[in-house]
């Protein structure tokens, strides 16, 4: 017990500056998430008057984190192999990123807007038409995407530049812009909702831009952008149909977060901190895989559960501020709450659950995808981010019920 111990211990000194990047992104990534979190908090009368909306928010965030994490994940392992190249050229792998990126944002945003109406009517929920679904989804998906994918580029130059660890801060910086502006993007989005004429116009042209987008990709010469979208579509489309069950569970519980809003400011944070543990994982699982450090194995290896020990270190202190942010940003503008203590036992309880299955989640599916001859960066985000947005937003469910804020 002792000489494992030692050798945990050892490890964490071996990476301390890893884990010191990783602490950092990971403080931003909790605070900037905060926003995400008071703004959805703020917009209750929205989330009324627009039923079904909610179906669609962990998706549309979640997916922004999906794409552009996995973006970073990407660039990370070029990074690591000597392929990162810091220019615009046509050829190149930045280039080529950005292309596939664009693509999925138009296709995957498309897909969600009419997937949550289906859901929505699956599932017997009142819900606006499949129409404002597209037009919120797309405009909301285009405005978020452009500073995000600006962002992770700008990231990934500085990484390359300055010599940082991109796996360990990419996916929680990343994650926590997606959150901030994906949220307001959606809201300002829906100012087009309801609009006689408008409305159909601007859902008309989304779809015919977002149909010559992807037939200009399969027709143009880039074979890096050709196998991550033939990879990632399948997957990002799974992704997000489970992200808008987790929109589900929200939706059908919304008058028990009603009841203390500061609980919805508490989801956004939280579902970010619990996809970019993973997602640290992930990335760096992958990297592994690709350098021949890991074997890809069905019982994990000690360099895997060395990895796994340091989310866990992540998860404790994570999970503690982002009970106690949220708490306070609630109080700031004036949100009813269940109290700090509270908001805190349950943001420790379910980021527990959360983190247990982040870990299995993110070994597994690098594992899988590796033994089938993919790009564990193209999975391992997607899969995992969308995982944990609804074994978060399961989690966070047992929590409340825990602590007596569930309902019947």
């Amino acid at each position: 017990m002792r000489r494992g111990l030692r050798y945990i211990l050892a490890y964490w000194r071996a990476e301390r500056r890893t884990i010191r990047q990783g602490f950092v992104a990971l403080v931003v990534a909790d605070f900037g998430s905060l926003v995400a979190g008071v703004a959805l908090g703020s917009i209750t009368g929205t989330l009324e008057a627009l039923p079904g909306l909610l179906v669609m928010v962990p998706a549309a965030i979640g997916m922004r984190g999906n794409i552009f994490g996995a973006l970073g994940s990407r660039l990370g392992t070029s990074i690591h192999t000597g392929l990162y190249e810091p220019t615009r050229e046509r050829g190149g792998v930045l280039y080529q990123n950005i292309a596939a990126v664009t693509v999925l944002t138009l296709l995957i945003s498309l897909a969600l807007g009419v997937l949550a109406k289906v859901m929505s009517v699956a599932f017997g929920l009142a819900s606006i038409s499949v129409v404002d679904f597209v037009v919120i989804s797309i405009v909301g998906g285009v405005l978020s995407s452009v500073v995000v994918g600006a962002f992770t580029v700008a990231l990934s130059r500085r990484a390359y530049r300055r010599g940082w660890d991109l796996d360990s801060v990419a996916a929680p910086l990343i994650t926590a812009a997606g959150d901030m502006v994906t949220l307001p993007s959606l809201f300002l989005a829906t100012f087009l909702v309801g609009v006689r004429g408008v409305t159909p116009a601007i859902a008309a042209l989304a779809v015919i831009v977002t149909g010559v987008a992807v037939v200009r990709s399969i027709l143009v010469d880039l074979p890096v952008a050709k196998r991550i979208l033939r990879e990632s579509i399948p997957i990002l489309l799974l992704a997000g149909a489970v992200d808008v069950f987790a929109g589900l569970v929200v939706e059908a519980r919304l008058e028990h977060f009603l009841v203390y809003p500061a609980l919805l400011v508490l989801v956004p944070p939280f579902l970010e901190s619990a996809g970019a543990l993973g997602g640290i994982l992930s990335s760096r699982l992958a990297s592994k895989l690709h350098l021949g450090v890991l074997s890809p194995r069905g019982r994990p290896e000690a360099t895997a559960l060395l990895d796994t020990t340091i989310i866990f270190v992540f998860a404790i202190r994570s999970f503690t501020v982002v009970g106690v942010t949220a708490s306070i940003a609630a109080a700031l503008v004036g949100l009813a709450s269940p109290g700090v203590l509270t908001m805190i036992g349950v943001s420790l309880l379910a980021g527990l659950i959360a983190t247990i299955l982040a870990a299995v989640v993110a070994y597994y599916t690098a594992v899988a995808t590796y033994r089938l001859g993919m790009d564990p960066d193209n999975h391992g985000i997607p899969v995992i981010t969308s995982t944990m947005d609804f074994a978060g937003v399961i989690s966070l469910v047992i929590a409340l019920l825990a602590f007596g804020l569930g309902g019947s």
